[in-house]
């Protein structure tokens, strides 16, 4: 079947989610309705029925939250929420490199001048099965260029890596940016740990380049659809104001230890991207996915991002 250039659209949010919660809170309202109309028609009002009206009228703002969620999120924290592209190359002295590859990602502000990520984001060697078989022979592993690409800003910022998770898939990046650290709004990091079964919203890029260019206007999709130079299409795509990330949503699985599991679909791209709970409160960071297996996405609890701010706060410039 032949491709098909994507039509101009609004860009949706969690929009079958949204339906199936609009229907579920309109099942709730007419339900909580008709019991009441039938207790008051039966009986004076009690103490007892004053309670249940506040426990209905308590699921019923619970439900409106959720429903609201995914899109309050996403447009209050859009322009904290950066495209990450960068080169990096492996390679022996005096030789010409023996790996030169591409990194794309998501990172997002959580301190003023500090950018959280996933450690392969950051040092995309790390967790490369053929860029850690050449640096076991000696090889040295180099980053030649690592970008931040804002929503809102023309031209893209320098980012630096100040730390790495021992154990985990997380980093923290610094923007060499003063006024623009001084703009961004940090994402608030939640205080507790979440609980199987809440609904979660991911933010991020897929598809990196790919994703954004899919869901521009025609005209620069036609010119932008087959670019090679990831670079200069994230260029192109910045001085139109088409950097934009998306969001998807779902339900946390289960969480084991630091790693969490959601079916909020996700792809390359996405990679560091914040993981919301319904309070909209950063829960973990997006890090992988599993093929085939839609309940299978990958985050790192932001518990586990805690002390790798610590040690990027020491290390700030």
């Amino acid at each position: 079947m032949a491709d098909q250039q994507p039509e101009p659209q609004e860009e949706s949010v969690c929009t079958s989610w949204q339906h199936m919660l609009q229907g579920v809170l309109g099942i709730v309202l007419f339900a909580g309705t008709v019991f009441l109309v039938q207790q008051y028609m039966q009986q004076p009002p009690s103490p007892d029925l004053h309670k249940e009206i506040q426990q209905l009228s308590l699921q019923v703002q619970q439900l409106q939250q959720e429903q609201a969620m995914p899109s309050m999120v996403l447009n209050r924290y859009r322009n904290s929420i950066c495209y990450i592209f960068g080169v990096y190359r492996v390679g022996y002295p005096n030789q010409r490199p023996a790996l030169r590859a591409r990194v794309s990602g998501t990172g997002f502000v959580v301190a003023q001048g500090m950018l959280a990520t996933n450690r392969h984001v950051a040092q995309p060697w790390y967790g490369d099965s053929e860029a850690e078989g050449l640096i076991h022979t000696g090889a040295k592993p180099q980053l030649e260029k690592l970008m931040a690409f804002f929503p809102g800003l023309p031209t893209p910022v320098n980012i630096t890596p100040l730390a790495y998770s021992a154990q985990g898939d997380l980093a923290v990046l610094h923007m060499d940016d003063e006024e623009l650290e001084k703009s961004l709004r940090p994402l608030p990091l939640a205080a507790g740990i979440s609980n199987p079964g809440e609904l979660v919203t991911v933010i991020g890029y897929p598809m990196g380049v790919l994703g954004m260019v899919a869901k521009s206007p025609a005209a620069v999709y036609e010119r932008l659809a087959y670019r090679r130079d990831d670079m200069n299409a994230a260029n192109e795509l910045a001085a139109l104001s088409l950097i934009r990330p998306s969001a998807t949503c779902g339900h946390l699985g289960d969480v084991v230890g630091d790693k969490l599991i959601y079916d909020a679909p996700t792809a390359h791209g996405g990679s560091g991207g914040p993981v919301f709970n319904s309070h909209g409160e950063v829960i973990g960071i997006n890090s992988a996915y599993i093929d085939g297996f839609s309940g299978g996405t990958l985050g790192v609890s932001v518990q586990a991002l805690k002390p790798v701010m610590d040690a990027a706060q020491k290390r700030q410039p």
